[in-house]
């Protein structure tokens, strides 16, 4: 039996879209025919903690890793961490960036996203954090057959900060917070199940989160909110649905807001 191609896995980040990178690393690659690829782009990188957790997912599955990163800041931060991890590294612009720096004598702007069309990518963003207030919490089940994303979870599982985030990224996301006694609205079972995203948690984390919530508010920590027996029953219920819709299942305990992003954008991808 012939000996199975092992897959090449290419990482393309950038801090704006990511095309150019993946267009360079593209090209390079049908170069190599007998050579299996797979490629992944991750877009709009601009924290360090999103590039981190990207990183640190490449050093697991060994890619190789293109940036077009602009920001002197991320671009450093990758390629420390690449030559510390040995993973193999290109840095796409700087090289030419540089050659334009010496004949001008100019000084780059680094910001990303200079190629391409600045106020439609802003008003995009605009729409979308507009779209995900309006359509926060279930506040109008129409919102979930128009989103890009709807995220389904019980509550304090991160649903409305990774909405907002994912807006400013251009995608249009509604949400539903999970109750057992509250009926499903009848939107969510028409709506793509690639498309829906369950947020998931641990029951201590869970607990831990509503009890600072209600010491906040000046409130008894001690409640029916907080209290383990109601969580473990929310928690099942909602793994139950998530099991009827057949989505992506997301434990979000210990993941910052990036890492979460990530996983779903690079679902959607």
């Amino acid at each position: 039996m012939a000996n199975e191609k092992k897959v090449i896995n290419v990482y393309v980040i950038s801090d704006s879209v990511g095309d150019t990178g993946d267009q360079v690393a593209r090209a390079a690659a049908a170069q190599f025919l007998e050579a299996d690829f797979k490629f992944s782009r991750y877009p709009f990188t601009q924290t360090i903690s999103l590039l981190d957790s990207i990183l640190n997912k490449a050093v697991r599955e060994d890619a190789m890793v293109f940036s077009t990163l602009v920001n002197p800041e991320l671009n450093q931060f990758a390629k420390d961490f690449c030559n510390h991890k040995t993973l193999k590294y290109l840095d796409v612009l700087t090289p030419a960036i540089d050659l334009f720096i010496e004949k001008t004598g100019l000084e780059p702007a680094n910001k990303p996203g200079r190629r391409h069309s600045l106020n439609e990518n802003y008003f995009d963003k605009i729409s979308a954090m507009e779209f995900a207030v309006t359509y926060d919490d279930g506040k109008d089940p129409a919102g979930f057959l128009k989103a890009d994303i709807v995220l389904l979870g019980v509550s304090r599982t991160s649903k409305t900060p990774l909405s907002l985030y994912l807006a400013n990224k251009g995608y249009n996301v509604a949400n539903l917070p999970l109750v057992p006694q509250a009926q499903i609205p009848d939107e969510i079972w028409k709506v793509d199940k690639n498309k829906i995203f369950g947020l998931t948690t641990t029951k201590e984390v869970l607990n831990n989160i509503r009890r600072q919530r209600m010491i906040s508010y000046g409130l008894n920590p001690d409640s029916t909110y907080s209290n383990m027996d109601s969580i473990n029953k929310e928690l099942q219920y909602a793994d139950d649905l998530f099991k009827k819709i057949g989505c992506l299942v997301i434990n979000t305990a210990n993941k910052s807001i990036e890492e979460t992003a990530t996983i779903i954008m690079e679902s959607l991808a």
